[in-house]
């Protein structure tokens, strides 16, 4: 029998996980998802500054069993990585502060004016970032299927793009449509802001062979749907993605924010975090 003690291989280091908008519907889901991840653990929950919870365990405020985390106003301590589900002014804050804290960054608020888009970006010169209009492992792929098919059907198809969402959704088109229709559009290589049509009323004329139509609906408890239509003469092909339930975004974030506790400082995109491109 070979002599000495058998080798073992070093366990991975557990990843500490921040969420901000931990109280929200979006941030209910992620600390579900992460209470069954073995290899991460919640270490901080952020809340806006008012919020009723605020100095309470997060899970009892969300009506389970403490967790042994208090919510927060605002990132104290060190955590591996961040996730964002909150408002554009309170990404730009919680960016600050990962920087400043060696925190990477995860960012799926939508509806950020440039602005604060430029400054949670800033941060990637310290930190990992990555902003993402949608963490979905099926959307993003969606965005890949449907910039092929623009490449491949060209100008001959007309492009309109229609989305659904709960009737508490607060921006539209959503951020996901946005992106969706900028990567056609890319492929096609047109201006989105000069053809994107918001919607039609009245009077518009005819089509014009290169606008991009976007559509929004509101209604009832819709999670998130997505539909990018090609349409010549005598057929049409539909791209969609449907989503049934936030934990399909709250896997994909946390899927996400694994890749990205362990990544290099710079800004990253969603689909290297998520494995569906090299990185």
């Amino acid at each position: 029998m070979a002599s000495g003690k058998a080798s073992k291989a070093a366990a991975s280091p557990v990843i500490g996980v921040a969420v901000s908008g931990a109280c929200g519907k979006m941030g209910e889901r992620i600390l579900a998802v992460l209470a069954g991840e073995g290899g991460m653990r919640l270490v901080s929950a952020i809340e806006r500054a008012g919020h009723p919870a605020i100095g309470r365990d997060v899970g009892e405020a969300l009506g389970g069993r403490p967790v042994g985390v208090k919510l927060e106003t605002g990132l104290t301590r060190k955590a591996d990585v961040l996730i964002d589900f909150s408002s554009a002014e309170a990404a730009e804050a919680r960016a600050a502060e990962c920087a400043k804290l060696g925190t990477a960054l995860l960012v799926g608020t939508t509806a950020l004016k440039p602005e604060s888009r430029k400054a949670i970006e800033g941060a990637g010169k310290r930190i990992p970032v990555c902003v993402t209009s949608n963490v979905s492992l099926g959307a993003n792929l969606m965005f890949r299927l449907a910039a092929e098919a623009a490449k491949v059907l060209g100008d001959a198809y007309d492009v309109e793009i229609v989305e659904a969402h709960h009737r508490l959704k607060k921006d539209a088109p959503s951020g996901t449509a946005l992106t969706l229709a900028q990567r056609v559009a890319g492929a096609l290589g047109r201006d989105f802001e000069k053809e994107r049509r918001d919607g039609r009323r009245g009077d518009v004329g005819a089509r014009t062979p290169t606008e991009i139509g976007m559509h929004a609906v509101r209604a009832g408890d819709v999670v998130g749907e997505h539909t990018v239509w090609f349409a010549g003469l005598g057929e049409r092909i539909e791209i969609t993605h449907r989503a049934s339930t936030r934990d399909t975004f709250a896997r994909g974030a946390v899927r996400a924010a694994a890749w990205l506790a362990r990544a290099k400082p710079g800004i990253h995109t969603i689909e290297v975090a998520l494995g569906l491109s090299p990185g």
